[in-house]
C-alpha cells in the first residue's frame, strides 16, 4: 500500500490518531517531525531558530520526498507541511492524504491543555485567549492547501481511548475502502 499521509493543523489529532490507526492496521507510524529531527540532531524548534523558516522548509520537503518512496507506513505531517514547496503534490502523487478536519474550538481546546501548550512553540507564550483568533486564522490562510487532500476526514472524538479506537476503526475502514476503489478504477 502507498503511504497514508494525515494533514491538519495541530491538535487536530494527527499523532493521536494516527498512532492508534497504525497499530490497528499493522503498519508502522512516522512522524514527519521526529524524522527530521531525528535526521537532523536537533529538535524542531531549534532547526527551525538556527536556518530560518525557508531553510527548515527545504529541509522538510527534502524529508518529505524520503518518506513518500516508504510502502505500508502511516505518516503525520507538521501542520505547515501542505502549505510550501508543493508538497500537497508530492503527497497526492505518492499516497493517499487524508485532511483531519476538527473545529477551531477544539483544536483550541487541546492546544490550551498544559501538557499541550508548552511543546507548541508558536503558542506557548501566547495568551490563552489569543489561541483562538490565531488557529481561526491560520485555519482559515491553509485550507485551499489542506482541502487538496483525497479524503477529508472529522477527527473530533478523540478525547478518550476508547473514542480514538473507534475513530481509528472508522478510517481504517474509509482507508481500505479508497484504496478498494483505487484498485478497482484500474482494472
Amino acid at each position: 500500500m502507498k503511504p497514508v499521509f494525515l494533514i491538519g493543523y495541530m491538535g487536530c489529532g494527527k499523532t493521536t490518531l494516527g498512532e492508534v490507526l497504525a497499530r490497528q492496521m499493522g503498519l508502522p507510524y512516522v512522524d514527519l517531525d521526529e524524522y527530521i529531527e531525528r535526521q537532523q540532531g536537533q529538535t524542531i524548534v531549534e532547526l527551525f531558530a538556527g536556518v530560518g523558516e525557508l531553510r527548515f522548509r527545504e529541509i522538510e520537503s527534502a524529508a518529505l520526498r524520503e518518506v513518500a518512496m516508504m510502502t505500508d507506513v502511516i505518516v503525520g505531517c507538521g501542520g505547515g507541511t501542505p502549505c510550501h514547496n508543493d508538497n500537497m503534490s508530492l503527497m497526492n502523487d505518492a499516497g493517499i492524504t487524508v485532511w483531519l478536519v476538527t473545529s477551531a474550538e477544539r483544536i483550541t481546546a487541546r492546544l490550551l491543555l498544559p501538557e499541550h501548550k508548552s511543546k507548541r512553540p508558536k503558542i506557548a507564550e501566547l495568551p490563552d485567549d489569543e489561541v483562538f483568533p490565531l488557529v481561526e486564522r491560520e485555519l482559515k490562510d491553509r485550507e485551499p492547501y489542506y482541502s487538496q487532500a483525497q479524503l477529508q476526514f472529522d477527527s473530533t472524538d478523540i478525547e478518550t481511548g476508547p473514542a480514538t479506537e473507534r475513530t481509528a476503526r472508522r478510517l481504517a475502514a474509509l482507508l481500505v475502502g479508497s484504496v478498494l476503489a483505487r484498485v478497482g478504477k484500474k482494472m
